[in-house]
């Protein structure tokens, strides 16, 4: 990519003012709207952080336990608020400890800066303490890095950082800059960037595309739209509802994507994928025409790809083109933004209604509410089921309540039986599935919405990965509430070696410490429940909790999480039991 900036947003009357590269950054970071960022301080990026404490009053420093944990809490606050996320962190194992973050935020399209320090530019490549190559390692999993070592450099590098990750289909920049460079003293006069050569982060719609794909619509006798994330980067919820409503189509929903249209909608029929509704899983290969709205076809959506779909015409609304044609081959690719894309066709598709074909699925439903659905929100077993306490949530909450999950086989009841009516309320780890995501992006998604409830479904596996987080929790007073749902396995793993491994349960077993004393110890109300007559009260005594909450809650130790297409099967061959 050649970065050479051809558009630059002027500053009204800003003169240049001499001063350091580690102030300039922290300048940057205020011209570019950010109030807080999430870190861990170190001696390569000390400079930096000597800038901090001069600027409290206007920049909220975040100190969590562990620099992964700043990823996680920035890609929370970036989910919720739309807006960048920013994690900073020192050299070595300080820069390292951020990539998973990192290659979440790339493969979840999560705009994201984390700024890192470097050893002196002197001592590059000397194998000095504490130097790695970042530059090298993030390469990977970043949308664009850069290293900075002159501080003439930096409010350049900047505004093209923050211009680069959110713009087009957001993602993650790391900038390293070394040391030398943060001491050094040079005139500063700060540009937003608003373009740079040969970089072009929204394709130019296609009227020719458009009026095909329309055409299409208007043709179909067993529509069906699956939508991803992209409708909520694109802030194009209401024109998917308004299309929905328009062609009386119904619409299924990758977990990304979940949250977009309220839960309740009459024409929503749930998520795809291999723990998604059976519904849409059958359908999909009995529709005539498969309109996919930003979602990139993930294997866990679409299952063995040689059986996925082939009776249908597919269109593919998408922004990135690298996403058209790599694993589902489109017959329609309607390159753009999202809101764009479906304002200009929405005045070309006919009123329909197809109600026989959306009586399919409501039929289907009907089979997986008796086999599935039932057993899990109102069972008849003694022990507590995940999707009882994910249906109490929904009672307390009103489907209000922003719920970030962990991964694992409560992050697929979470996002099956959590109710939403607002946009941006499923915050989980998508594509690279990270345990131990959801504490700390609970931590940055409340710190986002101050005035919503925050809720974290967590795994008793997932939360002891980033259990340090509590810290940061009780020393910057984030009010989240935490549930923990401890089947004392690896359930999702379990569930696995049950199925498929003649139940050889190889270290997944877990022997678990007292939660309850370990969140008490951090000064967190804390609660146990282990029988379901305690689950209602408990849960209403967490939400009216003004403070940060947490609830163990121990459920069925083998309970297995249904529909699933076995891996490798086709979307047709979900299995209910």
């Amino acid at each position: 990519m050649n970065l050479q900036t051809v558009k630059i947003a002027k500053a009204e009357n800003q003169n240049s003012e001499r001063i350091s590269g580690s102030e300039a950054i922290i300048k940057c970071l205020l011209a570019e709207g950010v109030d807080v960022l999430y870190g861990y301080p170190g001696g390569a990026i000390m400079p930096v952080y000597d800038e901090l404490y001069k600027y409290q009053d206007k920049i909220h420093h975040v100190l969590t336990r562990h620099e992964q944990g700043a990823t996680h809490a920035a890609q929370g606050y970036a989910r919720i608020s739309g807006k960048v996320g920013v994690a900073i962190a020192t050299s070595g194992p300080g820069a390292t400890n951020l990539i998973t973050g990192i290659a979440d935020a790339q493969i979840d399209s999560t705009p994201m800066v984390c700024i890192t320090g470097q050893v002196p530019s002197h001592l590059l490549g000397s194998d000095a303490f504490q130097e790695t190559d970042i530059v090298g390692i993030s390469t990977p999993v970043t949308k664009w890095n850069h290293q900075i070592t002159k501080a003439s450099e930096i409010p350049e590098v900047l505004a093209k950082a923050f211009y680069i990750a959110k713009s087009g289909r957001p993602g993650p920049v790391l900038i390293d800059i070394t040391k030398d460079a943060q001491f050094e003293e040079f005139d500063f006069k700060y540009e937003k960037c608003l373009g740079i050569r040969s970089y072009e982060p929204t394709p130019t719609l296609n009227e020719k595309d458009i009026i095909s794909a329309a055409e299409l619509i208007n043709s179909a006798k067993k529509p069906m739209i699956v939508w991803g994330q992209g409708i909520i980067l694109g802030q194009a919820e209401t024109e998917l509802k308004s299309l929905m409503e328009k062609a009386g189509i119904p619409a299924a929903w990758t977990i990304l994507g979940a949250s977009a249209i309220p839960t309740s909608h009459p024409l929503n029929v749930g998520m795809v994928g291999m723990h998604g509704n059976y519904a849409p899983n059958i359908l999909t290969n009995k529709c005539d025409v498969l309109i996919a709205i930003g979602m990139r076809f993930d294997d866990r959506v679409t299952g063995n790809l040689a059986s996925y779909a082939k009776q249908a015409k597919i269109i593919h609304f998408e922004i990135d083109p690298a996403e058209v044609d790599k694993n589902v081959k489109t017959d329609i690719a309607v390159l753009g933004d999202a809101k764009e894309s479906l304002k200009s066709i929405l005045p070309k598709i006919n009123n329909n209604n197809h109600s026989e074909w959306v009586q399919q699925f409501k039929d289907l439903y009907a089979i997986e509410y008796e086999k599935v659905i039932k057993k899990d929100i109102y069972p008849t077993k003694n022990g507590l089921t995940m999707g009882e306490v994910l249906k109490e949530i929904n009672n307390q909450s009103k489907g209000e309540a922003a719920i970030v999950s962990d991964v694992g086989q409560h992050q697929m009841v979470a996002c099956r039986y959590a109710e939403f009516n607002t946009s941006k309320s499923n915050i989980t780890s998508g594509g690279l599935g990270t345990m131990g995501f959801a504490l700390p992006a609970a931590i940055g998604a409340k710190m986002a919405a101050p005035e919503r409830d925050v809720v974290a479904i967590i795994g008793d596996g997932g939360y002891q990965m980033t259990i340090q987080e509590l810290g940061t929790i009780f020393q910057s007073k984030v009010p989240v509430k935490i549930v923990v749902l401890n089947n004392e396995f690896l359930g999702m793993v379990r569930q696995w070696q049950q199925l498929f491994f003649d139940k050889r349960y190889a270290s997944t077993e877990l022997v678990n410490p007292d939660f309850v004393s370990i969140a008490k110890g951090y000064y967190l109300e804390a609660k146990k429940v282990t029988k379901r007559e305690e689950l209602a009260s408990a849960v209403a005594e967490m939400m009216a909790c003004k403070d940060a909450y947490f609830l163990e809650v121990c459920v069925e130790k083998e309970d297995n999480v249904f529909p699933m297409i076995p891996s490798g099967a086709s979307v047709s061959d979900i299995r209910l039991e």
